[in-house]
C-alpha cells in the first residue's frame, strides 16, 4: 500500500507526466490533413526544406506557376509557429525561365548568417501547350545569403567541381543539400544529384573539392545521428534511406517509404523529395519530422509536374514507421 505521505507527489508526478505527453503531440494532433500546401491546375508546391528555428517553423520550396500560359518556377518562404498556420507564400528569386531557382535543399547557419541552398532549373519558353519538360543541362548549385531570415541576398553559384573548372564544363547538377561532416568541425560537405548523388567539400562555403559520387536517388537529405550520416532520397517513388559512417560506403536501410499513398488521390501519382528534421528533443514535438512532395492523380510525366503537386507532413519515433493526420481513422 502506497504511504499516504507519498500520494500527493505521486499524483502532482502523473499530473506533470500526462500533461508532457500531451504537449509533446499537441502540434501534430491538431492538425486534421497531412497536407500543409495544396497544389491545383496552375500551381505546384514542390521540393520543401525545414528550419526550426525560435520556436518558429521555415519551410523553403519550389513554388510553380502557371502565368498567361507560361510556367514559371520559383523559391519561396512561409513560416509557421504552429504547422497549421503559414504565413502567406513569399517569393524569394527573380521570374525568369532561363533561370528558374528551385528545390532548396536546406539551411544551415555559417558566420552569423543563414545560408540556403537551391538549383536553377532552366526551361526556357516553357508553355503549356508543350509536354511536361525538365531543367537543361544548364541546371547548376547556388547558394543565398541572409542575416534575418527575411532579406536574402542575390543566388551566388557553387563551384563544387573546383574553382578551376568552368561552370560550362561542370555538368547538370540539381538538388543540393549542405551538412557539416561529423568528425570535423568546419567542413562543410555538399551533396547534389550528379551520377546518383555526388559529395564535394569545403572549408569556407567558397572553394569546393570533389570528392566523389554513389548510386542515389534525388532530393538527398543527411542528418548526422549516432556517429552514422543517414541518408534520405528519392527513387522514381517514394523515399529510400542509406547509412554510412564514413561517406564512402552506404548500406540500404528500412523499407520504402510510400506513407498513405494507396489512399490519397493527390499523391498516388509519385511521393518524393522528403526531408527530415530531428526534433526528438523538442517538448512540444518530441519526433523526427518529413516533409515531402505528392503529385496526383496524375504521374508526373503525365502532366503532375507542374501542377497538383502539393507538400506534407509525416512523423516518427525511429525513421522506419510513421505516422500522419488522419492515418487511423
Amino acid at each position: 500500500m502506497i504511504n499516504h505521505y507519498l500520494r500527493p507527489f505521486l499524483l502532482i508526478f502523473f499530473y506533470l507526466l500526462i500533461n508532457y505527453t500531451l504537449a509533446q503531440t499537441s502540434l501534430l494532433n491538431q492538425l486534421s490533413s497531412p497536407i500543409i500546401f495544396k497544389g491545383d491546375d496552375t500551381t505546384a508546391f514542390r521540393d520543401p526544406a525545414i528550419l526550426f528555428h525560435n520556436n518558429v517553423f521555415y519551410l523553403f520550396f519550389t513554388l510553380v506557376q502557371t502565368e498567361d500560359g507560361k510556367i514559371y518556377s520559383y523559391t519561396a518562404e512561409s513560416h509557421s509557429e504552429d504547422l497549421l498556420n503559414w504565413s502567406p507564400a513569399k517569393i524569394l528569386t527573380p521570374k525568369d525561365q532561363a533561370l528558374d531557382f528551385s528545390s532548396p535543399g536546406n539551411i544551415i547557419r555559417y558566420k552569423n548568417e543563414w545560408v540556403l541552398c537551391l538549383q536553377t532549373y532552366p526551361r526556357p519558353d516553357y508553355t503549356t501547350d508543350q509536354g511536361v519538360r525538365y531543367g537543361t543541362s544548364d541546371a547548376r548549385l547556388f547558394t543565398m545569403r541572409s542575416k534575418d531570415l527575411k532579406n536574402w541576398s542575390a543566388p551566388e553559384i557553387i563551384k563544387v567541381k573546383g574553382p578551376d573548372m568552368e561552370i560550362a564544363d561542370m555538368g547538370r547538377m540539381i538538388d543540393p543539400y549542405l551538412l557539416e561532416d561529423k568528425d570535423e568541425k568546419g567542413k562543410w560537405w555538399c551533396f547534389y544529384k550528379q551520377n546518383g548523388v555526388s559529395m564535394s567539400y569545403s572549408y569556407d562555403l567558397q572553394n569546393w573539392t570533389f570528392s566523389g559520387h554513389t548510386k542515389s536517388g534525388e532530393n538527398v537529405c543527411v542528418l548526422n545521428e549516432n556517429n552514422e550520416y543517414i541518408l534520405f532520397h528519392s527513387p522514381p517513388n517514394g523515399i529510400s534511406i542509406k547509412r554510412s559512417a564514413d561517406l564512402n560506403t552506404w548500406k540500404d536501410w528500412g523499407n520504402l517509404i510510400t506513407l498513405g499513398q494507396k489512399d490519397w488521390d493527390w499523391a498516388k501519382g509519385r511521393i518524393t523529395a522528403g526531408t527530415v528534421i530531428n526534433l526528438k528533443k523538442n517538448k512540444n514535438l518530441g519526433k523526427y519530422l518529413l516533409f515531402f512532395h505528392g503529385s496526383g492523380p496524375k504521374t508526373e510525366t503525365e502532366g503532375g509536374f507542374d501542377k497538383n503537386a502539393s507538400i506534407g507532413i509525416a512523423w516518427s519515433d525511429d525513421l522506419l514507421h510513421w505516422e500522419w493526420p488522419g492515418k487511423n481513422e
